[in-house]
């Protein structure tokens, strides 16, 4: 298949004891390093590929991917994301002739959205516990309610939030999506949580200078009155009026539909992954049904989500996978050769 496809060592400066940690990535001397590198392995500029390979990697930021963070996927195992953000960032080493661009996806937040626990109030004005499922007949029996506090700082009205919860909760119960669910604070923009894991922005980085290829950066749930998991668009598009409440991100289709190959990893598989592959499959297949079979999914980059004694995602992340393969996607480990995968 040619020199793009030739295994890499890992570089010298990589860690993976550091990949579960918080540090700051010396950009200057990681610059340096990576055009040595690239001139030392023959690598050339990523416009020049022969074959045009995507890393989608959804959400890998510290507020999901480091333990002492708030929404830390650990999966079963309980190092579900710090294992697989390793096994991510030695592929993309490995790999940094093969991969042409790097997408990452932000999960982008503040504390007053319809997610956060800040936005709702039962009859004695408490706010619900993180990881409470909000129902349709929670909000017809009352249970909880918008917070009418935060109206004038949100510029609606109590009236209208208390149509659109209604609204909102049936139409995913319609749609057969996961029920609200209030989530603990994370993602918040401008904090630490909200940032790229160090190891992860590292080897971004790295690539970006190896490669000549600045990665496109895709910033996602920052709408106030939706869930936004995938990266293609919010969990309820349009509120109780019918006016847009978030919009389908309809140009990282059309840009994923120009690769001979996209490659996806991150987390949690069981929400944000799970999604984004779904609205991927739903694009690419209203475009083209063929180009189904142009992605894989790297099973062993992303866990699900699982919060021991509450709640736990790991059958629906691995029926909806199973979904995937059968549609024509392909589910691949990142231990495995990407020209095994790719053939000729």
């Amino acid at each position: 298949m040619g020199s793009q496809f030739t295994e890499l060592p890992l570089p010298p400066h990589y860690d993976p004891a550091r990949v579960g940690e918080l540090w700051r990535v010396p950009y200057e001397q990681r610059a340096a390093e990576a055009e040595a590198w690239a001139a030392a392995h023959g690598l050339s500029m990523a416009r020049q590929d022969s074959r045009r390979v995507a890393l989608l990697a959804v959400d890998v930021q510290n507020t999901f991917c480091l333990p002492e963070f708030e929404l830390y996927v650990g999966g079963r195992s309980g190092t579900g994301a710090v294992d697989d953000n390793r096994r991510l960032v030695e592929f993309i080493y490995r790999n940094l002739g093969v991969i042409t661009d790097i997408i990452p996806t932000l999960d982008t937040h503040q504390a007053a959205q319809i997610f956060h626990a800040v936005f709702f109030v039962d009859a004695a004005g408490r706010h619900p516990a993180p990881m409470t499922q909000i129902t349709e007949q929670d909000i017809a029996d009352g249970v909880w309610r918008f917070n009418d506090h935060l109206a004038g700082s949100l510029n609606v009205t109590p009236g209208y939030v208390d149509a659109h919860l209604r609204h909102y909760t049936h139409a995913l119960a319609r749609q057969g999506r996961y029920a609200l669910t209030v989530w603990p604070y994370h993602a918040m923009l401008g904090s630490l949580g909200h940032a790229l894991v160090p190891a992860f922005e590292e080897a971004l980085f790295f690539h970006s200078i190896a490669r000549m290829s600045q990665p496109d950066f895709q910033i996602k749930g920052d709408e106030t009155l939706t869930e936004h998991y995938s990266a293609f668009g919010p969990e309820v598009q349009f509120g109780p009026d019918g006016a847009a409440i978030g919009a389908p991100n309809l140009a990282l289709i059309e840009k994923l539909r120009t690769y001979d190959a996209v490659i996806v990893a991150g987390q949690a598989k069981s929400h944000c992954v799970a999604w984004t592959v779904q609205h991927l499959l739903e694009g690419l297949r209203n475009l083209d049904p063929q180009l189904v079979a142009r992605v894989y999914l790297l099973e062993d980059c992303m866990s699900p989500v699982v919060v021991p004694g509450v709640v736990d995602y790991t059958d629906a992340a691995d029926a909806a996978f199973a979904h995937f393969a059968a549609e024509g996607m392909h589910l691949v480990r990142s231990t495995e050769r990407v020209e095994e995968w790719m053939g000729d």
